[in-house]
């Protein structure tokens, strides 16, 4: 089959080779996926995608008009898909539903803790040799109290990893997991987490339900100072309501590896350029702001398996006629 792979950066093209072994003919194309370089993937049987490509009604139908027969996405999440225009295009949407859950839930943690114990700006001081301590303060996480929303795969390696640390855990999940139970992880309401955690991890996908989950709402209920991490979706927070938090003291400091609209910033180097988006520009002038790429999926593991499921599902495609990981259209899942 020829596919064609959008958004593809050299270490794609490293781990998306190995994993095809020759089977099918790949076409990578640096370009994202757009209205504009939809054309390049004429007379492609699969269009592999990644997260920041356009999957709009508009692409699709582009798409199904050359002859594309299936959506590969490189990643778990599918909301920047539209599945019904794809059903309706007779497009399959295949995804990666699970890639390595320890990849992003030791980067939650990692986030956690260098932004209490400031490790960012430390590392700054000590390069310009200033050595004092003040301003660097940070606090035990024995004993405190962390609220994990979401306790899919990664919320539950997330739990495990702060219960390490003696941490108190409460949970938040229309499916609760028994794993994180069995860690001492308490179920409570929405409302109640917020309340009553010194930590917020957000570990849900990114659905009409969770868009702004974390807003100037919701944000008045947690607790002063709280500690806010997103390594889910970015548009799970409303980040002109937490720049607001953060101007008034009623949130501590926050973790990001992920932003609303970070389609435009992240996974490119625009170091020699300026950041056009004003909300983003504003963020990275908070000291108790840490934001990385998103690449808390980033290890050689998670690669592997995103490269090895991709694949996967493309051949089972080509075989049966069907992917293996296969989006319903019905019931998004």
């Amino acid at each position: 089959m020829r596919i064609a792979v959008f958004s593809t950066k050299p270490y794609d093209i490293t781990y998306l080779e190995k994993a095809n072994d020759a089977a099918h003919d790949l076409a990578f194309f640096e370009a994202r996926l757009s209205p504009e370089t939809a054309p390049l993937a004429a007379d492609a049987d699969v269009v592999c995608a990644f997260v920041n490509d356009d999957l709009g009604a508009e692409v699709i139908s582009a798409l199904a008009e050359t002859g594309t027969r299936l959506l590969a996405l490189r990643s778990a999440g599918f909301n920047h898909v539209d599945l019904a225009a794809a059903e309706a295009a007779g497009i399959a949407v295949a995804r990666v539903p699970a890639y390595s859950p320890h990849a992003v839930a030791e980067h939650t943690v990692a986030l956690i803790l260098a932004l209490n114990r400031k490790l960012h700006r430390a590392y700054n001081r000590v390069r310009e040799g200033n050595f004092a301590l003040e301003g660097l303060l940070g606090f035990d996480l024995n004993g405190k109290t962390v609220g994990v929303v979401g306790t899919g795969q990664i919320g539950e390696v997330v739990c495990r990893i702060l219960h390490g640390f003696g941490c108190k855990l409460l949970a938040y999940d229309p499916f609760p997991n028994p794993a994180c139970t069995a860690l001492g992880a308490r179920y409570v309401a929405l409302d109640a987490l917020f309340g009553e955690s010194d930590v917020i991890t957000l570990q849900c996908p990114l659905t009409p339900e969770t868009h702004h989950l974390v807003n100037a709402e919701t944000l008045a209920k947690m607790k002063q100072g709280v500690m806010l991490i997103n390594t889910s979706r970015g548009a799970v927070v409303d980040t002109r309501a937490v720049i607001q938090g953060l101007k008034s003291g009623a949130v501590g400091s926050v973790g990001l590896d992920v932003y609303e609209e970070e389609a435009d910033l992240f996974f490119e180097d625009l170091s020699q350029k300026f950041i056009p988006d004003d909300v983003f520009a504003r963020l990275l002038t908070f000291p108790n702001v840490l934001i990385t790429g998103h690449q808390a999926f980033f290890t050689d593991e998670a690669l592997t398996a995103i490269a090895e499921t991709t694949m996967a599902n493309i051949s089972a495609f080509a075989r049966d006629g069907a992917p293996v990981h296969l989006v319903c259209a019905t019931t998004g899942r």
